[in-house]
């Protein structure tokens, strides 16, 4: 059928009686089909038809990019599931007729004629794989999803959409896709997409979306499915302007950036906060308060202040000698140029370029005036001249923002002087170091001194924005880091992924309408997940008995899962033996299949550490990919975020509380521990539970 996948025509009676043989022979097929594409990508020769040698090497780096592109991944299924439509497509999906039958998979796949044998995930003819209900069937007559075992094509699925009186009813094949034990980095979602999950990967480009998401929504999933999606539906636009991942660590990113690999993207940065602002070498540490004011918007008004504070009026005026000529501009116009670029509140850096270029406007004024008849070219001189030089040096003079910053938290008086009406006395003296640095290079700046010098920097000259920016884990962030991803996105877009509830900083945001105010975005569209997929309803349940106590405003997720999961609370009777319980509990998690997480207080960690090695269990740190035979990691509980494992041990949940500044933020942090389970989770402690959860 053109436009359209068709069944293999079957090789022996077998096949043709037995629907599961013809699927099998079908993804045969299409993984032959895949393999002729890579190797008519590889085959391709480029010597006669380039021009010079920038053109070869970028053409010849994105075939390569193809040719990785179109690897055909053993044990990642090619497709996932079928849509078999009523009727021809609308004009927008044009390509079939009547009664097409479409492969939903991971990547386009055609065969030789050209026809389609896997449709992209991302195409509008695929859309209805995930939206379509039996109350709104969007012409589609059945929906056939697939199971697999390690790459084998093993069960399907079919679901009758034209039945509307048949009720909704769920999916166990998706059920089991689910609940599949995970070992290794994280994996896509994209043969589980729900309807509410499909229209945030689906808007569009112009707009930045913020999602509030509860543990188990896939809200990460979401962001990094969505920059799959935008990749696919304005490719050449942001091939241009870049897209960025912005996750809270690295063993986060390390965790995650196997997903738009395997959807068929393979350009995409990755990087922390810290990586983008680190312009000084981070060496030291803040208390939790400096830290806090640091990080508070105000100090982007001291900064400006600050960074302003050369700027002086003239007081000589400008003569700028050519040949016989003296040129005079005086001090007074000099200084109306000078307010004048203040009052348009431009950057530092492009209003000290734009001064010479004022005053050898100026000059050349007085050369027409003269009879003279200067061009451009002559404006340029002027602007160059030592006289003009030596007074926009002067007037309005360089500005390192390093050194701007370091005088900013070593002077008390230049502190005070630039921060009057913003900061207290107290302030200023939380955030001033007790012993000024000498220099740049020896100064021990802090993660919070980073974004400052970062803000400083964009005062003095833009930032380069980029196309799109999909911020993780971003309720943690300070309002100055939020202004620091926000210069990246200036011209651009952002998807921005978080839940309060799990806001584990002294300063993490209260609501998403200031953060997206410091982000530049304040427009953005919210939207909130709380239908859960992969918390089990019985932790999901315990863990929310927390809500109340450290986010009143957010209604406790739900789970779909239809298995309780494995759940219990371990109280021993005391402290001596509590090291020797939680490794018990760790064996018994390792007797099942899947990943194992044992999450504890940092403070616990080197003592859990001695208690695995001496009982023979071998462990991961987070970050180190989890393979069949090394499926245990010891997680600090500061690191735990973003992770997820099938069965999570959580030992002494009071240390966890106890480990950070105040309550608030300990049971948040105890809250993300809670849920980081996929299908079980023990709870080992000796100390009381903290009281939100009793």
């Amino acid at each position: 059928m053109p436009g359209g996948s068709t069944v293999p025509a079957p090789q022996a009676t077998s096949i043709a009686n037995d629907p599961l043989e013809r699927e099998r022979a079908h993804l045969a097929s299409s993984r032959t089909a895949l393999r002729a594409m890579r190797a008519d990508a590889e085959a391709l020769d480029i010597k006669d038809v380039t021009a010079n040698w920038v053109n070869a090497a970028v053409l010849q780096r994105q075939i390569e990019d193809r040719i990785a592109a179109l690897a055909d991944l053993a044990h990642t299924p090619l497709f996932f599931g079928r849509l078999d439509y009523l009727h021809a497509p609308g004009a927008e999906m044009s390509e079939g007729a009547e009664g097409e039958r479409f492969y939903i998979g991971r990547r386009h796949v055609h065969d030789a004629d050209g026809d389609p044998m896997v449709i992209d995930w991302r195409a509008p003819v695929s859309q209805p794989f995930y939206r379509a209900s039996k109350k709104d069937p969007m012409d589609v007559g059945t929906r056939r999803r697939f199971g697999y075992t390690g790459g084998e094509l093993t069960a399907y699925e079919d679901e009758d959409l034209t039945d509307a009186a048949g009720g909704e009813q769920a999916s166990r094949l998706l059920q089991t896709e689910i609940e599949r034990p995970r070992v290794g980095p994280m994996r896509d979602i994209v043969a589980t997409i729900q309807p509410e999950q499909d229209e945030i990967v689906r808007a569009g480009i112009g707009g930045t979306v913020c999602v509030q998401g509860a543990p188990g929504t896939g809200k990460t999933a979401v962001g990094l499915h969505r920059v799959a999606y935008l990749l696919y539906a304005h490719r050449e636009r942001l091939a241009r302007t870049g897209t960025l991942v912005i996750g809270p660590n690295r063993s986060f990113l390390r965790y995650i950036e196997q997903v738009l690999p395997a959807l068929g993207e393979l350009n995409v940065a990755q990087a922390t906060v810290d990586d983008l602002v680190g312009h000084v070498e981070v060496r030291g540490t803040d208390t939790a308060d400096a830290a806090r004011i640091k990080g508070d918007a105000r100090m982007a008004e001291v900064l400006r202040r600050a960074v302003r504070a050369g700027v002086t009026m003239p007081v000589e005026p400008v003569v700028v000698v050519r040949g016989s000529r003296r040129w005079r501009v005086p001090a007074y116009e000099i200084e109306e140029m000078v307010r004048e670029l203040l009052d348009r509140d431009i950057r530092y850096g492009a209003a000290r370029e734009a001064l010479p270029q004022r005053i050898a406007h100026a000059v050349l004024v007085r050369m027409e005036e003269a009879g003279e008849a200067p061009d451009d070219r002559v404006q340029d001189a002027v602007a160059r001249n030592a006289a003009v030089k030596a007074a926009v040096k002067a007037v309005w003079p360089a500005v390192d923002p390093a050194k701007l910053v370091l005088r900013l938290l070593s002077d008390a008086e230049f502190l005070a002087e630039h921060s009057a009406g913003l900061l207290t006395e107290d302030e200023r003296r939380e955030i001033l170091w007790t012993r000024p640095a000498r220099s740049v290079r020896s100064a021990k700046w802090s993660a919070a001194d980073a974004v400052l010098v970062d803000e400083a920097m964009d005062l003095v000259s833009r930032t380069a924005s980029l196309g799109h920016v999909v911020l993780d884990e971003a309720q943690d962030l300070s309002p100055m880091q939020y202004r620091a991803v926000g210069r990246r996105c200036t011209t651009g877009s952002a998807t921005i992924l978080g839940d309060l509830a799990q806001g584990t900083t002294p300063w993490a945001t209260s609501s998403w309408a200031e953060a997206l105010t410091h982000l530049g975005k304040p427009e953005a569209a919210v939207e909130e997940l709380t239908q859960g997929f992969r918390v089990p309803r019985e932790v999901i349940a315990y863990a929310s008995r927390l809500l109340p106590a450290i986010a009143p405003g957010l209604a406790a997720a739900t789970s779909m899962r239809e298995s309780p999961g494995d759940f219990s609370v371990r109280g021993v009777g005391a402290a001596d033996v509590l090291d020797e319980a939680v490794v018990a509990a760790c064996r018994e998690a390792l007797e099942r299949e899947g990943s194992v997480g044992l999450i504890a207080a940092d403070a616990r960690v080197e003592v859990l550490g001695e208690a695995l090695a001496g009982a023979g269990l071998p462990y991961l740190a987070p970050g180190e990919e989890t393979t069949e035979t090394a499926r245990l990691t010891l997680v600090p509980a500061s690191l735990a975020k973003g992770l997820e494992y099938d069965y999570v041990v959580l030992d002494e949940p009071a240390a966890v509380v106890a480990g950070e500044p105040d309550e608030r933020t300990g049971l948040r942090r105890l809250y993300v521990a809670l849920t980081r389970a996929v299908s079980g989770l023990t709870v080992v402690h000796a100390e009381p539970l903290p009281g939100a959860l009793r």
